[in-house]
């Protein structure tokens, strides 16, 4: 259950990130929705990188809080349970409950699941755009045109004045899940940031199923 709760973390959270990559626009409504989503990504999807603390929780999956940190196709995140490193072609998942390291070269539907730019892909389908202004943030509703989708719909919550994401609601299995973003930082981070180091974990048990 702690490593499904995890691996739904990574995947929601680089979601959030990639969901500003790529939109389809099909009305002046959705072009200006694009326009705030342009400036979205510029934001997060910036060279040096960037990080952010993070809430998640679901009726199915109750709650749970961490740290994310991305750069270009890179990806660490970490969780009181687990901690996940990916370096662009490596990944080092780390469960605390176990103590192991498992070394993986994931395949391209394994990185969707925590890459963010993998997921680029997906808004090829395309979703109906529109926002609203609430508060100090867009509120920005995606609904996929394709109701096979496996997410159907969100909602994104954009700061109006530094465009960093604030909130999102996604819909998954009839149920919805809330992630609450906070403290995001624009940074420069080394590449190192997203190689699992051994000697952070020097008791651990390294698995490699490369």
């Amino acid at each position: 259950m702690k490593r499904y709760l995890f691996l739904n973390v990574q995947r929601v959270i680089v979601f959030l990130f990639a969901v500003t990559l790529y939109t389809n626009a099909n009305s002046q409504s959705s072009s200006q929705t694009r326009k705030i989503l342009d400036r979205t990504a510029q934001v997060v999807g910036r060279a040096g990188g960037a990080s952010a603390n993070f809430t998640i929780s679901s009726a199915k999956m109750g709650k749970t809080s961490g740290t994310i940190a991305i750069k270009g196709n890179k990806v660490h995140a970490r969780t009181p349970q687990a901690m996940v490193w990916f370096d662009g072609k490596t990944q080092w998942s780390y469960m605390k409950s176990t103590n192991e390291v498992n070394i993986s070269n994931p395949s391209r539907s394994q990185q969707i699941s925590m890459n963010p730019y993998t997921f680029i892909n997906m808004y090829k389908a395309g979703y109906r755009l529109s926002h609203r202004v609430k508060g100090n943030n867009y509120e920005v509703h995606m609904v996929a045109q394709n109701k096979n989708n496996g997410i159907p719909e969100m909602y994104i919550y954009i700061n109006k004045r530094t465009y960093s994401p604030s909130q999102v609601k996604i819909k998954q299995g009839g149920s919805w899940t809330v992630i609450n973003i906070s403290n995001f930082k624009a940074k420069n981070l080394p590449n190192s940031t997203f190689v699992f180091q051994s000697k952070d974990l020097p008791s651990a048990e390294v698995v490699d199923l490369r």
